[in-house]
């Protein structure tokens, strides 16, 4: 008898033990590193440790494994058949028959020594860990690190046999757990926060706005040349004032011959600045700064910063040296807080106008300016092209310039020109024709 007990205390201490493995493996995989790596900086040792066991993730996982599936083992060769022995007198003295009494003990000793092992050892532990990730990192890893690192030769054996196979199913295995969270989950955590309320929704309007700028170059936000307002070197500055008043615009690039040849880049508050009765002689070339050249694919993030430290606009060089168009930071602004309009703003019609349904399907008119990323937003989604524009993608479903009243098919979609500029696509009816197939995000918004 006395021997079971001892046997049944160390079956607990196994338990106890197999609970450290368990919440050692859920701690690492749920802990913030960007915490984890605060307070190691701080000086917290225990959070040192804990950072220097996410750098070999695989590794300490492969430990925690190890000592869970062996402690689980030997808690059942001990716990098993020492709660048989003490239990056999007890259903004995219920009025048990003695032949059947073994029988029933060592079932009911191998239900309690499961539901305590899965209680203590595993239940308890995940949650504990779950909840406070980094309090239990700090308190468990210490202990972990030891384990793994006496059962190293056993540990990295099994753990490169595991990599093996998974070599061998075409994957890579990974030594770190990926921490950064993807543009996409991103965006879903800001929609999903604003629907539940923890945010207000203009804000993540913002966010998911900011964020887009990743996928943006130059050439995406920029007004095209074929719109650019612009100045020879040798107009005047009544002619900046003359030209804003046509434009509502107060910058201008200055040129030679063409457009190609940008020499500067002159202001409203520039040609103010020079004495009335002196507007009519000075030349913009005398009273122009430098361009801000950028090619084309410069990334719009990176652009914002060039715009915010140089100069509000920036003319955009294409691959070629020529001038693909211009873009001012209110361009980038708007790409993240929606349009923004001054009294110097033409009133242009919106880029979307929702207009009579055709039967039970919607129908807009949409500026053919229009980004095509822009009309995801009512679920066209382009096909990959060598276009940006909502226009670029007529064209290249037409095969040639379009004119008004072509029309284009698109999955779901009918797509007609309704007006053209000077062979640019200005108007287009986008109208649904039927269901829609699934576009790139379907099975992000299956997941959230």
């Amino acid at each position: 008898m006395t021997t079971a007990w001892l046997l049944l205390a160390a079956a607990f201490a196994l338990i106890v033990a197999n609970g450290l493995f368990v919440a050692a493996e859920f701690s690492l995989v749920t802990v913030e590193r960007g915490a984890v790596e605060r307070a190691a900086a701080s000086g917290d040792r225990r959070a040192g440790g804990v950072a220097k066991a996410l750098r070999k993730l695989s590794f300490e996982l492969s430990g925690a494994q190890l000592g869970i599936t062996v402690t689980s083992l030997v808690v059942g060769m001990l716990a098993e058949p020492a709660l048989s022995v003490l239990l056999r007198p007890v259903f004995t003295d219920l009025g048990v028959p003695a032949s059947a009494a073994g029988g029933v003990a060592v079932a009911v000793g191998m239900v309690l020594a499961t539901v305590v092992q899965m209680v203590i050892g595993e239940l308890v532990p995940k949650n504990w860990a779950i909840s406070q990730p980094l309090r239990v990192a700090r308190a468990v890893t210490g202990p972990h690190r030891v384990f793994s690192a006496v059962c190293r030769p056993l540990i990295t054996f099994l753990n490169g046999s595991a990599n093996r196979a998974v070599r061998a199913l075409g994957l890579e295995p990974a030594e770190e757990l990926a921490h950064a969270r993807t543009p996409a989950e991103l965006v879903a955590l800001a929609q999903h926060s604003a629907k539940a309320g923890v945010i207000e929704e203009d804000t993540a309007d913002l966010f998911v706005r900011t964020l887009g700028l990743t996928g943006l170059t130059a050439q995406s936000v920029m007004t095209p040349r074929v719109d650019v307002s612009s100045l020879q070197g040798d107009a005047t500055a009544t002619d900046v004032l003359n030209l804003t008043r046509a434009t509502g615009l107060s910058r201008f690039p200055v040129y030679t011959d063409t457009l190609d040849e940008v020499t500067g880049t002159v202001t409203l508050k520039d040609a103010l600045a020079v004495p009335a009765d002196q507007r009519s002689t000075t030349r913009v070339s005398d009273i122009a700064v430098p361009p801000l050249l950028v090619p084309e694919t410069l990334p719009a993030q990176r652009l914002l910063e060039l715009l915010r430290r140089s100069q509000p606009m920036a003319v955009v060089v294409d691959e070629y040296g020529g001038t693909a168009g211009v873009v001012t930071l209110e361009d980038i602004i708007e790409e993240m807080v929606g349009e923004v309009l001054d009294e110097h703003d033409p009133a242009d019609v919106p880029d979307l106008v929702p207009l009579a349904p055709v039967g039970s399907l919607p129908v807009w008119d949409a500026d053919g300016r229009s980004r095509v990323d822009q009309l995801e937003s009512i679920g066209l989604y382009a096909p990959d092209g060598p276009y940006d524009t909502l226009g670029g993608l007529v064209a290249d479903l037409l095969g040639k310039i379009p004119a008004p009243g072509d029309s284009a098919e698109l999955p779901g979609w009918r797509l007609t020109v309704l007006d053209t500029d000077r062979r640019r696509t200005s108007r287009v009816r986008l109208e649904r024709t039927g269901h829609l197939p699934g576009g790139p995000h379907d099975d992000e918004e299956q997941a959230r």
